[in-house]
């Protein structure tokens, strides 16, 4: 059985993008929703999960914080992807024929100085690579897709316009979770990412990421977010740099449990090299 890596949306999708940088071995598997994603790694369809968790542009992807920590995956590898938005469209079409571009809620923000400045209106689709690919069934001849130059390959769409994103920096963050954890050091630059929840008490969070600082732990994201429905019930995401066998990154662990009730490890694994700086 070939060996694959489940993503959601179609392929082409930048999630595709993703699985081809950090897999390429691995067959794609593509899937309606999150939730199916890591449905398909639990039931043994895919090895690897690839999941987007946080954009430069529109900031953390929805509802991610709150799958992971439940999801029973474990995160092995991050990577990186620049989102580079092309107008696709059908062969044999011109720029002046498109009427609409259609993509996903979040990209359609990302390019709207070009879309202005051609009298283009946008318009949502559930998937930008699913926009493509109806474009193409529909033989829609005034229409364009907003996707990766990928989805303009699979479904048969020309490039009208290259890169036209407003902000040169758009690019997400992916992981790529299995059900197998990885504690091996296998980077001189390793991060590890875990959930918490302190404890009802005074000064709490102060005290709790106070071991970090004192033990030279770089933390380099800390998100909060409700879980439960509760507003007092608040479970913090986190990122840092270094392994948990790093004796700083051990004491600070043991001083965070003294102010949590819930301390959950989700992977050990290298820092991407595309990692922004």
């Amino acid at each position: 059985m070939a060996k694959k890596i489940a993503f959601q949306g179609e392929l082409g999708a930048y999630s595709h993008e993703a699985c081809i940088a950090a897999r390429p071995e691995h067959a794609p598997l593509p899937c309606p929703t999150f939730e199916d994603v890591i449905t398909a790694v639990r039931s043994g369809a895919a090895e690897f999960a690839m999941l987007p968790v946080e954009n430069t542009t529109y900031g953390r992807v929805a509802d991610m914080h709150r799958l992971l920590p439940e999801s029973g995956l474990f995160i092995n590898d991050e990577v990186f992807v620049r989102v580079r938005i092309n107008l696709l469209a059908l062969p044999g079409v011109a720029l002046k024929d498109i009427k609409v571009a259609r993509g996903h809620l979040v990209i359609l923000p990302q390019c709207r100085k070009f879309l202005d400045a051609h009298g283009i209106r946008g318009e949502a689709a559930a998937d930008n690579a699913g926009a493509a690919a109806d474009i193409a069934a529909a033989n829609e001849r005034d229409a364009a897709a907003l996707a990766s130059e990928l989805a303009g390959q699979i479904h048969g769409l020309d490039v009208l316009q290259k890169n036209i994103e407003d902000q040169s920096h758009n690019t997400t963050r992916f992981l790529v979770m299995s059900a197998m954890e990885a504690h091996e050091r296998r980077s001189e630059k390793m991060l590890t990412s875990f959930v918490f929840q302190v404890r009802n008490i005074p000064a709490a969070l102060y005290k709790a990421m106070g071991g970090f600082a004192t033990n030279g732990v770089n933390m380099i994201k800390l998100e909060s977010y409700m879980v439960g429905g509760a507003f007092r019930a608040t479970q913090f995401y986190a990122d840092i740099e270094g392994h948990p066998e790093d004796p700083g990154v051990k004491r600070a662990f043991d001083e965070l449990s003294f102010f949590t009730d819930m301390i959950r490890v989700l992977g050990t694994y290298p820092a991407d090299s595309g990692r922004p700086l």
